[in-house]
């Protein structure tokens, strides 16, 4: 009888879990279909298709931002739905505590959140880069939200040294969109300026693409393609350039590895990975929440007030989460405590919560 009683729990709550995430993809899509079209719509290579594939490329990386909310409010409509339907005043009736017939629910919980690191996190990664490939190939780099931190490189070469900025990042940090190269002399003084549409790293240059140099006291030039000579590796490049929250979980590891053999700090990175790893755990403390304000019996009408206190509750796990990882990622904490902290406290919380309600 338990073991068919779990089955059935169990893929009730998969398939609203599944509702959820239906209802969340398409409301995402027409919301950011839309934001997409009105900032890139006038551009001469933009096309109906291709801004609904750009738009569907990009909303794995939003719902990883959702996932939290998808168990909690999954868990609530599931266990008030159950509830309604006399479904656990008879499960109850019949011997079976709330800690067995939970069971299901935080399964259910954890197995979400390992497929949202196996496929949802190598999904998002890899669409957030062709959707930013596919704004740059329409020349929408003025207004390409990058996914990674506007560059600002510093290079010495012999006796010339430039700082290189840009306004978009392509490939990891090979390609730089709407480039901006200032030249210093021995003394920091600027003498040149390189404007580019963009850059590519190639090996032991970058190749500057219609460019227009500037020097002091002279008209600007424009070139076709310029050679600048440099000593970074593309390994460097890409380990300055790249956020952890667009790199996917299975390379992780080995950019921690990277990053620190080029000496960059790589307490983001670690924290990243920490938070991927405590998510399963995090959904898990999602669903004891949901399961709080969502056990006590009612007929026709769950007390407003306490499913408000439950949606509440599960929003500021969630911020102090992103707070705390937030310290995590500039090392003022240790990544795994910045990772694992909130979700051990949530998780003990509301099982105490649990056992005072349900066995005094």
């Amino acid at each position: 009888m338990i073991r068919t009683l779990d089955l059935y729990f169990f893929r009730r709550y998969i398939v609203t879990t599944i509702w959820f995430l239906l209802g969340i993809f398409a409301l995402v899509f027409i919301i950011d279909f839309s934001e997409m079209s009105n900032r890139v719509g006038g551009l001469p290579g933009y096309t109906l298709g291709m801004g609904l594939v750009v738009t569907a490329l990009r909303i794995p990386m939003i719902l990883m931002q959702t996932v939290p909310f998808v168990a909690l409010f999954a868990g609530m409509a599931a266990l008030i739905s159950l509830n309604r339907r006399y479904e656990l005043v008879v499960t109850r009736a019949a011997g079976i505590s709330a800690w067995q017939f939970l069971r299901p629910f935080l399964l259910g919980a954890f197995l979400f959140g390992v497929a949202a690191i196996l496929t949802i996190n190598p999904l998002a990664a890899w669409g957030s880069k062709k959707a930013q490939e596919f704004e740059a190939s329409w020349g929408a780099t003025n207004a390409a939200r990058s996914e990674t931190a506007v560059p600002w490189l510093r290079q010495i070469y012999g006796n010339d040294q430039a700082i290189i900025g840009a306004k978009a990042v392509l490939d990891g940090g090979m390609r730089l969109m709407n480039v901006s190269v200032i030249h210093f002399d021995t003394d920091n003084r600027i003498t040149l300026r390189q404007d580019a549409d963009q850059a590519t790293l190639e090996d032991g240059y970058w190749l500057l693409k219609n460019v227009r140099e500037t020097r002091a006291g002279e008209l600007p030039v424009r070139l076709d393609e310029v050679q600048l000579r440099t000593n970074l590796k593309q390994e460097f490049v890409q380990e300055s350039l790249e956020k952890p929250e667009t790199i996917a979980f299975f390379n992780l590891g080995r950019k921690i590895e990277a990053a620190k053999s080029f000496g960059f700090p790589t307490h983001a990175m670690e924290t990243q990975l920490h938070t991927m790893l405590a998510l399963p755990l995090l959904l898990v403390a999602m669903t004891l929440i949901a399961a709080c304000v969502s056990l006590k019996f009612s007929r026709f009408n769950q007390s407003r007030a306490v499913i408000l206190g439950g949606i509440l509750s599960g929003f500021m796990l969630y911020v102090v989460t992103v707070l705390v990882k937030a310290f995590g990622s500039s090392g003022v904490v240790p990544p795994f405590v910045a990772a694992w902290l909130p979700v051990v406290v949530a998780m003990s919380l509301g099982a105490t919560i649990l056992l005072h309600q349900e066995d005094g």
